[in-house]
C-alpha cells in the first residue's frame, strides 16, 4: 500500500479544494462543469474486450504499432508488456529490457520503437525519472533518465510528437499540470543513455472538475490527468482523466500548442474503477482501459472514429493556458462563483461533505502498491 504520508496528503488536499469552493455539489452527469471545450453529440465508448492477463489487473499503459496492442501495467507488474490479440487475450508477453521503477505509460516512436514512461513518483522523490525505449521485434532496448529543472512530479502521461519529441504532462493536485519535453526539444534519438537529459517546462494544462462518475476520487478525480495517447498520423492528441477524455486538434503536429492554445473535445468515459490506460489504433479509434482496482478485470472500451471528432475542429484561445475559466454569468469556474457569493457554489455543508467523501475515497487512490524494499538489482535499473 502507498505510505499513510501519501493518504494523508490527498485527504487533505481534496478538503483544501473543498474549503476553496473547488468542490463543489456535482450537476447533473450530462452537464459540464464550465471546462472550455466543445460539446461533443452522441459520441460513445463502447465495450470492445476484457483482458483476462492477471497481470493487467494494474493496467497504466496501452499502446498500438505496426498492427499489435500492448499492455502494461505499473509498478509492480510492469516488468513486461503483454501483446494483446483482438478479443484482448494474452498472444504473448515481452520482458522489459531495464527494471523499472513505476511504468505509468507507453507511446510509439516515429520508426516503430516502444517507449515506456517509467515517471511514477507517488511520493515525489524521486531524483530522475526515465523512457525506456523497447524494440518490439529484437526486445533491445536502452534507459535514458530525465531531470526536472524545478524539483520532484509525479506524471502518468507520455506524448510523443511526431517528430520524435517527447511531451510528459505531470499529475498535479491544485495546480496546473505541467508539460515537460527535453530541453530545447530534442527528439527521442538525441536522448542520452543512460543520462540523464534535462527536461524543460513548456507549458500546463487544467482539465474539469466534471460531473462525470468514475475513478478512486469524485470529483476531484476529474482533474487529474492519468494518461495521454496520440493518433497514428500525430495530428491529433488525447488526454485522459479519471473520467472524461480530452481531443485536441494539431493539423501542424504541435502538440504544445495544441493543449495549450485550443480547445478541446470532450467526451465521457463509462465509469472506470481506476482508468489511466488510452492508445489509438491506426484507423483513428480510441482504446481506454483501467485498473481493476480490487475487483475483476475491467473491459477495454472504444471510440469509433475519435480523430473524426477534432480535425479542424482546434479553436485557437486565449490566454494560451487551457484553464476552466468561461465567459458569461451563469458559467464561471467553480473558484470564480465562490467569489462574494457563496450561495452559487452549494452550501458549506455539502463542501465539508464532499472533502470527506474526498478524502475517504482518497484512500483508493493511493492504494496500490510500492516497490518493495530493496527494489532494483539490475545495474541498469531504472530506480532511484
Amino acid at each position: 500500500m502507498r505510505s499513510a504520508r501519501n493518504v494523508l496528503r490527498f485527504s487533505l488536499a481534496a478538503a483544501v479544494m473543498a474549503a476553496s469552493g473547488l468542490l463543489v455539489a456535482a450537476p447533473a452527469a450530462s452537464q459540464s462543469t464550465g471546462s472550455s471545450e466543445v460539446p461533443t453529440s452522441g459520441a460513445r465508448f463502447e465495450q470492445w474486450c476484457t483482458p483476462a492477463d492477471p497481470a493487467l489487473r494494474e493496467l497504466s499503459g496501452l499502446a498500438v504499432a505496426d498492427g499489435r496492442m500492448y499492455g502494461i501495467g505499473d509498478s509492480g507488474t510492469d516488468d513486461t508488456l503483454a501483446v494483446l490479440g483482438g478479443d484482448c487475450s494474452a498472444i504473448s508477453t515481452l520482458p522489459v529490457p531495464v527494471d523499472p521503477y513505476d511504468v505509468e505509460d507507453m507511446g510509439v516512436g516515429p520508426d516503430g520503437r516502444l517507449w515506456l514512461s517509467d515517471i511514477g513518483d507517488n511520493d515525489r522523490v524521486r531524483s530522475t525519472v526515465a523512457l525506456i525505449s523497447l524494440d518490439p521485434g529484437s526486445g533491445d532496448g536502452n534507459l535514458h533518465r530525465l531531470t526536472y529543472p524545478d524539483g520532484a512530479h509525479d506524471a502518468e502521461t507520455l506524448l510523443i510528437q511526431r517528430d520524435g519529441v517527447p511531451l510528459i504532462v505531470t499529475k498535479e493536485i491544485l495546480v496546473a499540470n505541467g508539460i515537460y519535453r527535453p530541453v530545447g526539444g530534442s527528439g527521442l534519438d538525441s536522448l542520452e543513455v543512460p543520462g540523464p537529459t534535462p527536461l524543460e517546462r513548456v507549458g500546463e494544462v487544467r482539465l474539469g472538475p466534471t460531473s462525470t462518475p468514475g475513478g478512486p476520487v469524485p470529483v476531484g478525480g476529474s482533474t487529474l490527468v492519468t494518461g495521454g495517447a496520440v493518433s497514428a498520423d500525430g495530428t491529433v492528441a488525447a488526454l485522459r482523466t479519471y473520467t472524461d477524455v480530452y481531443l485536441y486538434s494539431a493539423p501542424d503536429g504541435d502538440l504544445v500548442r495544441a493543449i495549450t492554445a485550443t480547445t478541446p473535445v470532450r467526451v465521457e468515459l463509462p465509469n472506470q474503477p481506476q482508468g489511466e490506460a488510452i492508445a489509438f489504433t491506426s484507423d483513428g479509434d480510441l482504446i481506454a482501459g483501467s485498473e481493476a482496482a480490487g475487483g475483476p478485470l475491467p473491459p477495454l472500451r472504444i471510440l469509433r472514429d475519435a480523430t473524426e471528432l477534432v480535425r479542424g475542429e482546434g479553436q485557437s484561445r486565449d490566454p494560451v493556458t487551457l484553464s476552466t475559466e468561461v465567459t458569461g454569468s451563469d458559467e464561471r469556474a467553480p473558484e470564480q462563483a465562490t467569489s462574494g457569493d457563496r450561495s452559487a457554489a452549494g452550501p458549506t455543508s455539502v463542501l465539508i461533505g464532499g472533502a470527506v467523501v474526498a478524502g475517504l475515497a482518497s484512500y483508493a487512490l493511493v492504494r496500490r502498491r510500492s516497490r518493495a524494499a530493496g527494489h532494483g538489482g539490475k545495474p541498469d535499473s531504472a530506480a532511484d
